[in-house]
């Protein structure tokens, strides 16, 4: 049995379908992010663990104890659950230590170590407890009301968006130091986010949500190379989708002859290649001729952004299987290293590195 499990979930408000039949299971001190666009039921499940509402079938246990089901649910406070919001929700009126502490009996032994001790362990100085929440940066608030959570020793963190009001720097440098903290602690932690690198850096499992449903549930690595389909295809990233043959090993596409994971035939599949996987190499025009194996493209489009820089690149040769004409009209968007990212009307030579990923 898995450390916590969902069982068949669902949850309506009035007509509309918040939850439609969720299943996940999170083993004990790992990380799950559930990504999906707004609206999916994200923040729906989240509410069903943490206690604040009660599913309408279903059930949910946690480490052998039964949450939610239908006819019953455990009080929110009682589920030993930490949450740490998308704002941070501290109280404004209380210092920083008091924020801290919240949950800590008053009369409790220890409780000013206590929370000095769970200050330390987010990063915060000492000086910083007398403060009010308002004296603090975005960044700071968000490790108190980590610290906060982490005071009445969850078996189980929700974090709802917890670093999307953060700067993109801070975001970074945040999501990695509550990752080792967590994990140091032993404390498996749901991730909630509509952030697709986000998820994908921070957990061990990803679980994509669609109308209510999960559309595909597995490691990292796993759904960004191979997505179950378009959909969670360009989701968690950009994607080349194209249709193609397949023979022996091999897609036969408006990009040549590329391998694929399979060697069944078909004549009419869909291939997805990650943007990352074409890559360029300058050429002069007149290094075209002579060389129909391989694939040339015109750069019409660059747009700078620092480390890396958006490459749109027009096909000159492309071969003719069915749709290639369309296809081939249609440029070709990739992400390229921006020191060396070709200019607008270069020339490049284009090759696939790896090979391509066949939807069912």
């Amino acid at each position: 049995m898995s450390f916590l499990e969902f069982h068949s979930l669902e949850k309506r408000y009035g007509p509309v379908a918040a939850l439609s039949g969720v299943d996940l299971a999170v083993e004990a001190g790992s990380r799950t992010a559930i990504v999906g666009p707004s609206g999916c039921g994200k923040t729906t499940l989240l509410r069903l663990i943490a206690g604040f509402e009660a599913p309408d079938s279903g059930r949910i246990e946690l480490d052998g104890e039964v949450l939610a089901q239908e006819g019953g649910s455990v009080p929110a406070h009682q589920r030993s659950i930490g949450l740490v919001a998308q704002d941070g929700a501290l109280f404004p009126h209380l210092t920083i230590a008091d924020n801290i502490g919240f949950g800590i009996n008053r009369h409790e032994a220890g409780r000013d170590a206590r929370i000095t001790e769970l200050a330390y362990i987010v990063g915060l100085d000492k000086a910083i407890l007398k403060r009010r929440p308002h004296e603090l940066s975005g960044g700071q608030q968000q490790r108190v009301a980590l610290a906060r959570a982490m005071a009445v020793k969850p078996r189980l963190m929700l974090l709802d968006e917890p670093f999307s009001a953060l700067d993109t720097g801070l975001r970074v440098s945040m999501r990695k130091a509550v990752a080792e903290l967590l994990e140091a602690a032993g404390i498996a932690t749901i991730l909630v986010t509509h952030d697709q690198a986000e998820a994908l850096s921070f957990a061990d499992q990803v679980a994509v949500m669609r109308d209510g449903k999960f559309s595909q549930v597995g490691t990292p690595r796993e759904l960004y190379l191979r997505p179950k389909n378009r959909m969670v295809a360009e989701f968690l990233g950009d994607a080349i989708i194209l249709p193609a043959s397949l023979r022996d090993g091999f897609a036969q596409c408006t990009l040549g002859r590329i391998a694929v994971e399979t060697r069944e035939a078909r004549d009419n599949a869909r291939i997805m290649l990650r943007p990352e996987q074409l890559l360029l190499k300058r050429t002069a025009r007149e290094g075209m001729s002579g060389t129909p194996d391989m694939l040339f493209g015109e750069v019409v489009e660059l747009e700078f952004g620092g480390p890396t820089c958006m490459v749109a690149v027009r096909l000159l040769n492309s071969p003719d299987p069915p749709d290639a004409a369309a296809i081939a009209n249609t440029p070709l968007i990739l992400r390229k290293p921006g020191m060396d990212a070709p200019t607008v009307g270069e020339i490049v030579r284009i090759s696939v590195s790896g090979k391509a990923h066949v939807f069912a």
